[in-house]
């Protein structure tokens, strides 16, 4: 019987193991290569998605979106649209039906991809919303992530240049992680409700509040 809580608490992540992808990282310069990439991901029918974008330290200036990250359970593909925008192929990908797509906060990343190339979104499933299904509340990545398998999900790098002519070793593992993660969590709540094998622990704050 799994325990998971309705809120987690910032302080319980710092001491938890951390989570890493562990799969491969291919990392898309090109239209041809996301050509490529684009064909495997469309031949899965479950995928992790995320968005990076450069972080901006100056009143009024604003990026656009700058990184794609695309996984399954082993393989991550990282599109560079600062550098390729957004081809043919990925926009296919994006308004695939027969294709899900999972992620966290997806109305901002798809409004951010919108902001570079106009499309009409596929099939997609918001975390956020799915995790409230079993009554977690929290909204974050790490948090949600956290909660479910009891590891850490590091944020390093969310504040690096992901326009940077190479992307480090580093910023590609982070970026990774967060798109796989989103797959995970997916997954693992999928099995919680199939196999209603979970208690759901309420915080002090909740029950305060009730």
């Amino acid at each position: 019987m799994k325990t998971i809580q309705d809120r987690y608490e910032k302080k319980d992540i710092q001491n938890l193991p951390r989570a890493l992808f562990e799969g491969r990282i291919i990392v898309i310069f090109s239209e041809a290569e996301a050509d490529k990439a684009v064909d495997y991901l469309m031949a899965q029918k479950i995928l992790g998605v995320d968005t990076e974008t450069r972080p901006s330290f100056k009143k009024g200036q604003i990026h656009q979106v700058s990184l794609l990250q695309i996984s399954t359970n082993d393989t991550c593909f990282l599109f560079r649209l600062n550098q390729i925008g957004l081809p043919d192929s990925l926009i296919k990908l994006l308004e695939d039906c027969g294709t899900t797509k999972v992620g966290l906060s997806l109305q901002d990343d798809l409004r951010q991809l919108n902001q570079r190339r106009d499309f009409t979104p596929g099939s997609f499933i918001e975390l956020q919303k799915e995790v409230r299904e079993i009554g977690i509340e929290d909204m974050s990545l790490q948090k949600i992530y956290a909660n479910l398998f009891q590891q850490k999900i590091s944020k390093n790098q969310q504040l690096s240049n992901w326009e940077a002519d190479t992307l480090s070793p580093a910023q590609q593992l982070y970026a990774a992680t967060d798109a796989w993660a989103c797959l995970q969590i997916h997954e693992e709540v999928m099995k919680l409700k199939r196999d209603k094998n979970y208690v759901l622990e309420l915080s002090s704050s909740t029950n305060k509040e009730s």
